[in-house]
């Protein structure tokens, strides 16, 4: 197949999505096909770098020089090339090619059902809710997708409001091969980096703290648990940095307690935090997917994480649960419920332990990058044979 990748422009904050479109981008060239990766240059924004305007010079690459770039790369396309958008929040773009065989990758909708005033945890400013319509006018000109959960496939289709000839899911693949590493080789890798966990552990959470993330209900939970826990295990909160939001919360952390923010790990030291901890918490209020929770497991650590779509379809029958913390909620007792879960979790005998750590290995295996590789070329191709027989592409270049 000739494949044609749009992503993210490089001058953006975002990295996981670029980092997606790259993973793809060179699964699929491996395997025999054509792949090339397009996304807006900043042409305008490197005028006004480090300004006010910035942002707004930033759009104008985005959504008035590119969509002319797309439409002249376009004409000059073989009729059988297949347009991939990574993300839905490319959206703005679909209706430049819309008339072309093409597919949308959808993460999560929480930016839209933000804006749709449905996440009181998230409210969202006029300019936010309008960027938002004018991401969802453009992908709902699309055709086929595809979702990296249940959750987000539903979500696509009632907030997104698309009227799709397919969708389907496929959960994403690690992106690293995430395995168990001997406590040895994980100590080492661990000190190599400057970090030293306790002989007895530590408690792990990996994210960049997004409101979804629910790392103050965490602090809250970590509180409640280190007030009766001796000793209690320190809490590493990895990706998450240290904020004046967080302080009242860290307040409430007694002396035994310890709340360790660390920065910039790489997946092997990630691999070996996950292997040295004891338990991984992740009590997200949502998600499109969540990768640490398959991440964890793969290590072979046992993983508390929320009772609601997608987290338990993730994190499956090895996980843990907690109830889903809601605006409306009591934090405290919601925190002392999870802080029982953890200290349960803990005090498990070392057999049931270790056949925990293998229950979350053997789930994760189902989340391997080749497995959805294979399952996205699949859908690629039924996507291309059904846009060129019903007519997609007959303008299109030789």
């Amino acid at each position: 197949m000739n494949l044609v990748l749009f992503t993210h422009p490089d001058f953006l904050d975002s990295q996981s999505m670029p980092r997606f479109a790259r993973s793809l981008a060179q699964a699929c060239a491996a395997r025999g096909h054509r792949v090339t990766l397009r996304a807006p240059r900043a042409r305008v924004r490197r005028l006004f770098a480090g300004g006010a305007l910035a942002k707004w010079a930033g759009y104008v690459d985005q959504y008035l020089l590119f969509p002319r770039e797309i439409r002249a790369a376009a004409a000059s396309d073989p009729a059988h090339t297949l347009y991939v958008f990574c993300d839905q929040a490319l959206g703005p773009w679909v209706p430049c090619i819309a008339q072309r065989p093409h597919v949308v990758h959808c993460h999560d909708m929480l930016a839209l059902r933000s804006a749709l005033g449905l996440v009181p945890e998230n409210p969202t400013g006029l300019t936010g809710r309008v960027y938002q319509r004018f991401i969802r006018h453009g992908f709902r000109c699309a055709r086929h997708f595809i979702s990296v959960s249940g959750r987000s496939r539903d979500d696509l289709h009632r907030y997104g409001q698309v009227r799709p000839v397919t969708s389907e899911v496929v959960h994403n693949g690690l992106s690293h091969p995430f395995q168990p590493l001997p406590p040895d080789e994980a100590l080492h890798t661990l000190a190599a980096a400057g970090l030293e966990p306790p002989p007895q552990g530590m408690l792990l959470h990996v994210s960049g703290a997004q409101w979804y993330k629910n790392v103050p209900g965490l602090l809250r939970l970590y509180a409640h648990y280190a007030r009766s826990a001796t000793p209690a295990l320190p809490l590493w909160l990895v990706g998450v940095r240290r904020r004046a939001a967080f302080e009242p919360l860290l307040a409430e952390v007694p002396a035994q307690g310890q709340v360790l923010f660390v920065q910039s790990l790489d997946s092997a030291v990630l691999q070996a935090a996950y292997s040295a901890a004891r338990v991984f918490l992740f009590p997200s209020l949502a998600e499109g997917f969540g990768w640490p929770i398959i991440e964890a497991q793969a290590c072979g650590c046992p993983v508390i994480t929320t009772d609601d779509a997608p987290m338990n379809e993730i994190g499956g029958p090895a996980a843990r649960y907690l109830p889903l913390l809601r605006s409306s909620d009591d934090a405290q007792a919601w925190a002392a419920q999870g802080a029982g879960v953890l200290q349960g979790l803990l005090a498990l005998p070392a057999a049931e332990r270790e056949q925990l750590a293998a229950a979350g290995v053997a789930w994760a295996r189902r989340f391997e990058l080749g497995a959805a590789v294979d399952r996205y070329l699949q859908l690629y191709e039924r996507v291309l044979a059904w846009e060129l027989a019903h007519g997609a592409g007959a303008t299109a270049g030789a």
